[in-house]
């Protein structure tokens, strides 16, 4: 088999722990010996060891003389008392294949010079492009500090998310919701403004498909949410954050209520006109290591990312309906003209059951 077949297999393994390793990389590794797998390991959790070492120490034969194959470059740092790198040179490995280095720029490329070093032959690039966007989500944070962004809408053919009512149910698929609940279970955080909680009391969690339930965000400014509400009184994981403009810092008799029910409220700077700052939301969610957040409305945040330029990527899932009048995916972005108009580029354009979804990202 080429290297490129035993990366795409390694991608494979990696994408099992789609929702389970943040803020760790998702990476899987196999050992190939005299074109037989050897050995092979992915990471199912933050706190498992690197897959290159289970691969390694997992092996049904001697390790001699084998071939590595990685999507991600191995890590240079201690972990449970040994050194990744270390351990891949003891094995007695000939050749080393990886996806994609670290976007570390402190870090990136260090483990392939320690490699080359010791007289392994290390072949790195081999499906570049798949692994980056395997790990887009760590990518970005490693080299931002700042959490992926990813605007998820629900459209009518003619652009609108809901009628005049406000009612947006049922513009898309019993598939489309299927894979919305997968998407959730993939990212760290949903976020929503407060007025889509007041519309929709939605519950943010995943309960079509199996996988974990992501935090829930409410952009909040004037902290209106009531501690009664369902989001509130549901919290049973302790993972719904308020995010609030700092001038609600005193009042103490609601935060009180919502640390009951083990609310985390976060404050951040609010801006003149009323909306709260988003790029020091980010920087705190960040901070808080939370690496990836679907955006799943409304309009007034969606407008507010894209007029910011702070999303990384557009999801439109358009089901075939006409509704004429209602409300659009966007407000007032303060453009004059079609020439002044955004630009995107599909990424991908795939059918999902009746509907068609559109991978978009800015030119």
């Amino acid at each position: 088999m080429l290297d490129e077949s035993y990366i795409q297999i390694a991608i494979e393994l990696a994408k099992k722990g789609k929702g389970k390793v943040s803020p760790r990389p998702l990476c899987g590794a196999l050992l190939v010996k005299n074109d037989k797998i050897i050995g092979a390991a992915y990471r199912n959790s933050p706190s498992d060891q690197s897959p290159e070492i289970t691969a390694i120490q997992g092996s049904r034969e001697s390790t001699s003389g084998a071939v590595l194959y990685t999507n991600l470059e191995p890590c240079t740092f201690s972990e449970k008392e040994f050194d990744c790198i270390d351990i891949i040179i003891e094995s007695g490995i000939s050749k080393i294949v990886i996806g994609s280095v670290n976007p570390n720029k402190n870090l990136g490329g260090t483990s392939v010079r320690k490699l080359k070093k010791s007289g392994i032959e290390v072949i790195t690039g081999i499906l570049e492009k798949e692994c980056i966007e395997l790990n887009k989500f760590f990518f970005k944070h490693t080299v931002s500090s700042h959490p992926y962004v990813t605007l998820k809408m629900a459209a009518t053919v003619d652009g609108k998310i809901a009628d005049k009512s406000g009612n947006s149910k049922w513009i898309t698929s019993v598939e489309t919701r299927s894979m919305c609940h997968e998407l959730r279970s993939e990212y760290d955080a949903v976020l929503v403004g407060y007025n889509t909680v007041k519309i929709d009391n939605p519950h943010l969690t995943v309960s079509l498909v199996e996988g974990r339930n992501p935090g829930r965000i409410i952009l909040d400014t004037d902290l209106k949410i009531s501690p009664k509400s369902d989001l509130v009184q549901k919290n049973y994981d302790r993972n719904l954050m308020i995010v609030t403009s700092d001038k609600n810092k005193t009042k103490n008799k609601k935060l009180t209520r919502l640390a009951v029910h083990g609310v985390e409220v976060i404050f951040v700077r609010e801006k003149k006109n009323n909306y709260l700052d988003l790029s020091d939301i980010l920087k705190k969610l960040g901070d808080r290591n939370i690496t990836s957040i679907l955006v799943e409305g409304g309009r007034k945040v969606f407008t507010s990312f894209i007029n910011e330029k702070l999303e990384d990527e557009v999801l439109i899932f358009m089901g075939p309906k006409i509704l004429g009048d209602g409300s659009s995916l966007t407000g007032n972005l303060g453009i004059k003209g079609l020439p002044k108009a955004l630009t995107y580029y599909f990424k991908d354009i795939d059918k999902v059951g009746e509907d068609v979804l559109l991978r978009l990202e800015r030119r």
